[in-house]
C-alpha cells in the first residue's frame, strides 16, 4: 500500500538546526511535487514550502532564508532542512503529495524549539 512516512523531528534549541524527512513507499516520489505543512497547537495548518518534480522549490517568507527543501531520488525521499530555528517554528510537520490518481499525507513529525 502506497504511503508517506515523516521522520526526524525532535527537540532543538533556538538557533539550532534539524532536518526532517518524507519517505515514500509504493510510488515514485521523484515524478511529482511534494509539499511540507506544519501545524502549531491552536493554529491552522499552514504550507511551509514545496518542491516540484523538476526540483524547483518555494518557501513561505517566514522561513525562506532559513529552510531548504531537497530530494534524494535514490532514497525516494524529500527533506526539509531547517536552520536558525525559532520558537514559532514549533509544530507538527507533515508532507503531502498529490499524484494523478491519489493523495497522500505523512503521519507527521513533531518539531519542538525550546530552550
Amino acid at each position: 500500500q502506497a504511503h508517506l512516512v515523516d521522520s526526524g523531528g525532535g527537540l532543538v534549541q533556538p538557533g539550532g538546526s534539524l532536518t526532517i524527512s518524507c519517505a515514500a513507499s509504493g510510488f515514485n516520489l521523484s515524478i511529482t511535487g511534494t509539499n511540507w505543512y506544519r501545524q502549531a497547537p491552536g493554529k491552522e495548518r499552514e504550507l511551509v514550502g514545496s518542491i516540484t518534480s523538476y526540483n524547483t522549490t518555494a518557501l513561505v517568507d517566514s522561513v525562506k532564508d532559513r529552510f531548504t527543501i531537497s530530494r534524494d531520488n535514490a532514497k525516494n525521499t524529500v527533506y526539509l532542512q531547517m536552520n536558525a530555528l525559532k520558537f514559532e517554528d514549533s509544530g507538527v510537520y507533515t508532507c503531502y503529495v498529490q499524484t494523478a490518481d491519489s493523495r497522500y499525507w505523512g503521519q507527521g513529525t513533531q518539531v519542538t524549539v525550546s530552550s
